[in-house]
């Protein structure tokens, strides 16, 4: 008799105020007996902490992932394929997983790499949607993050040429500017965009930095990985 497999849950615990995550993703995380989550260099597991303030963890067995900022596409595919092998031991023991992300899991997020690797394999997986950092942003700046119903809003991340995008109709968001802050800056004010931009910096984190009109004031050098600029 085969055995039944478990099921990846990709577990979105928005930005970073624990008061941002949905009672589904804090029922699903109560649920799992493994609870997966990145861990950097330092040891640091930024996700994971700010589940723990909303939900006990204390008797789930904790599972960190590595992953790699390196530009290099191969090294990123190892890293995935790694993290993906790990959760397998638990998946094939029966067990579910509950495997945390920053913001929402459909955006930008880690989950959908390993999601494709294990789903290929034969095993179930299932995404718990979350407060993504854009909503949290313009909330934050108390502020539409779109003008009415008929304007486009339009995502993209920091790290890529922005010409075109700025060129667009309607808002934009720039999520993960903050590595490539000076060269986004110096492209929204070629643009004529300053003035119509604002930047957050961990939002909702202890941490939080909050430029509201970057025509008047701006950050010196690089900000920190999780760094959102709305331009309106």
């Amino acid at each position: 008799m085969e055995r039944i497999k478990g099921t990846l849950y990709g577990v979105s615990v928005g930005p970073g105020d624990p008061e941002l995550l949905t009672f589904k993703a804090m029922r699903i995380m109560r649920r799992c007996p493994v609870i997966a989550a990145p861990q950097t260099k330092s040891g640091e597991m930024l996700a994971l902490e700010i589940a723990r303030q909303a939900v006990d963890l204390s008797r789930k067995v904790i599972v960190p992932l590595h992953f790699t900022m390196s530009h290099e596409e191969a090294e990123r595919r190892r890293a995935h394929k790694a993290a993906a092998e790990i959760l397998r031991g638990y998946l094939d023991d029966g067990q579910d997983v509950a495997m945390l992300n920053l913001g929402d899991v459909s955006v930008y997020a880690t989950f959908g790499y390993l999601q494709a690797i294990l789903e290929e394999q034969g095993y179930r997986t299932a995404m718990v949607a979350g407060v993504p950092s854009f909503c949290a942003v313009a909330a934050r700046l108390n502020q539409p993050l779109t003008g009415g119903m008929d304007t486009p809003l339009t995502i993209a991340p920091g790290s890529i040429p922005l010409q075109e995008t700025l060129a667009a109709p309607g808002a934009k968001v720039l999520m993960k500017s903050g590595r490539q802050l000076p060269r986004v800056l110096d492209e929204l004010e070629q643009a004529g965009l300053l003035e119509q931009s604002a930047l957050v910096c961990n939002c909702g984190l202890p941490e939080e930095q909050v430029w509201d009109d970057l025509a008047h004031q701006r950050p010196e050098g690089s900000a920190g990985y999780f760094a959102t600029i709305l331009v309106k």
